[in-house]
């Protein structure tokens, strides 16, 4: 009987033990979908895609601006996340909330802009016009047009202390990046979360010099999804990637240092992307991956300040052969066959002196619904062709658009007819302009990087009004960057005409956008100043009126931050052949 019982107690014991596992199983299994709802419903925000602003269940803010090319930049999400709508606003910054006006057209004449003549190796300005010289034939930036943005009405949104910005997206078609524009409309939310070129927008760019490291480790790897222009400039003791005398094809007038520059340390400060690293030139390297290609730097002295520093940087493995001519400076390195090319081409698009209806011969006119055709025959020859432009545009001249003339730049003969274009919208036109022809030509196969507008640091003024980058010795810090709202609203019609220009692609190209300007806004240590030539009498500092002496606050010194812009093309590059 005792024996039956102890049967019978056992045999009941086995389904509760696999109850209790049963139980177990299903509280484990329970737990798991817990935890990967978490997980989904709150990303890692340091390695995530975007960053989602505040966490309530029933909606999450993504913010996206960047200095206008999306609206005021506050998308919103239904809990279902497939709603997504820009709201209505200006062109934001996240750093400040700005202002900046115009009318209701948007086709106010830019006044108090100084006159340039038609030479282009030539400023009007008799007090510095020798001293200029050549190198600032093209004008340094805005031209007095820092006024001119008192006359565009759009209204800066105040932004989340952090947020997201976007420089482009994929459309996993063709190797295409879109910038978003003002008139952008997403409706996807998991496309953006899927979507590693999305780029995630961090906390003002000067408080990098907080946390200055001496010995930075040696940048040696950038994932293909990394954000390349969101991050911060960190001490680097290993110095430049050449030195200015061991270059020479360095245009004088950014040899700092060979003018006479007492301080360095503007050298030794490199870009730290927060979500990689961004490698340090591999001259060999890169040449290796151009076998047999040709890269061409087009558009205007400012192009050719990132050639040069592409050739000094290269020189330092191989000296190049010169094939160029006085239409194309053109450099063979013949180790891989590999040339690189500088064409000039100010505005983009065609330009005439021609009289043209009532605008005299002399006078400038761009024709902005037309290409430039001096860089166009060229282009199907092109395995990369690096695009800027810009500074140009605060230059005297006149614009067409279907054989009428529709604005003008410091020229407006009739005052009692309205101008329809200003100098920044006539910029984005030419931007779309040549991006399209570009984009759409039957036999163009390459790759197009447009580099964003330069920023110039005249701080007090403008070039012939007392501005002034004297002294500037390091990058600028968390808290001291003072908005240049002319770079802004240029850089937004620039990205403007980029996205439109490839929307309308048809042909094999790819187009991706270098935006480099909101970084470079920090470099105010970077430029030449009154360094720019090597005669020993040349004032460098502040007279007894305290009137700054001559100076280029426009190109930068080489070595330089500039040498940055090339190692950022080397890595679009090698992500893209």
């Amino acid at each position: 009987m005792a024996s039956g019982s102890r049967k019978k107690t056992a045999a009941m014991a086995y389904p509760k033990t696999l109850l209790s596992i049963v139980a177990s199983l299903g509280g484990l299994a329970i737990f798991l979908i817990l935890a990967s709802s978490s997980l989904i419903s709150e990303p890692f925000r340091s390695g995530g895609i975007v960053n989602l602003i505040g966490t309530a269940s029933d909606e999450i803010v993504v913010d996206f601006s960047r200095r206008g090319y999306v609206s005021s930049s506050i998308l919103r999400s239904t809990r279902d996340g497939d709603d997504f709508q820009e709201s209505d606003g200006g062109f934001g910054d996240s750093r400040k909330a700005k202002s900046i006006s115009q009318d209701n057209r948007g086709n106010d004449l830019i006044k108090n802009q100084p006159t340039l003549s038609g030479d282009k190796n030539e400023l009007i300005d008799s007090r510095q016009q020798q001293e200029v010289g050549k190198d600032l034939a093209e004008p340094p930036a805005g031209f007095g047009s820092r006024d001119a943005t008192a006359q565009l009405k759009q209204s800066h949104a105040a932004q989340q202390e952090k947020g997201i910005e976007d420089s482009s997206f994929s459309t996993g078609g063709d190797g295409v990046q879109i910038a978003l524009s003002l008139s952008s409309n997403l409706s996807n939310t998991s496309n953006l979360q899927m979507d590693s070129k999305i780029s995630t927008r961090l906390p003002s760019l000067g408080s990098s010099l907080k946390d200055v490291n001496p010995s930075p480790p040696m940048f040696t790897n950038s994932s293909p999804g990394c954000n390349l222009y969101h991050g911060k400039w960190v001490y680097d003791s290993g110095g430049p990637l050449y030195k200015n005398d061991s270059c020479p094809v360095l245009t004088q007038t950014q040899n700092c240092q060979g003018n006479g520059r007492p301080d360095k340390e503007y050298e030794h400060w490199r870009w730290k992307p927060t979500e990689c690293d961004l490698p340090r030139f591999d001259a060999r390297r890169f040449l290796d991956l151009m076998k047999g290609k040709t890269i061409a730097f087009i558009g205007d002295s400012i192009a050719r300040n990132q050639m040069e520093s592409m050739l000094c940087i290269l020189w330092q493995v191989e000296v190049p052969k010169n094939r160029g001519n006085r239409r194309m400076q053109r450099f063979y390195f013949a180790s891989t066959s590999t040339t690189i090319i500088r064409l000039w081409s100010a505005w983009l698009v065609n330009q005439t002196s021609e009289p043209f209806d009532f605008a005299p011969a002399g006078v400038a006119k761009l024709q902005l619904d037309a290409p430039d055709e001096s860089f166009m025959e060229f282009i199907t020859d092109y395995d990369v062709i690096v695009l800027s432009s810009g500074h140009w545009f605060a230059k005297q001249s006149v614009y067409i658009l279907q054989d009428e003339i529709v604005g003008g730049q410091l020229w407006w003969p009739d005052k009692s007819k309205t101008m329809k274009i200003n100098n920044i919208e006539a910029f984005g036109v030419s931007v779309e302009t040549a991006l399209t022809a570009m984009a759409r030509h039957p036999d163009y196969t390459g790759l197009t990087i447009v580099r964003t507008f330069s920023p110039d640091h005249y701080g007090g003024g403008n070039w012939n009004t007392g501005g002034s980058c004297t002294g500037k010795v390091r990058p600028l810090k968390d808290g001291e960057l003072v908005e240049n709202e002319f770079t802004n609203v240029m850089h937004q019609k620039q990205v403007t005409g980029f996205s439109r220009a490839v929307k309308k692609k048809t042909n094999k190209s790819k187009l991706k956008l270098m935006d480099i300007t909101e970084a470079f806004e920090y470099r105010h240590d970077g430029h030449p100043g009154p360094y720019r030539s090597t005669d020993p009498n040349k004032i460098t500092k502040r007279g007894p009126d305290g009137r700054p002496p001559p100076q280029d606050c426009l190109h930068w010194c080489m070595p330089g931050p500039v040498d940055t812009w090339n190692e950022i093309l080397f890595e679009i590059i090698k992500r893209e052949l």
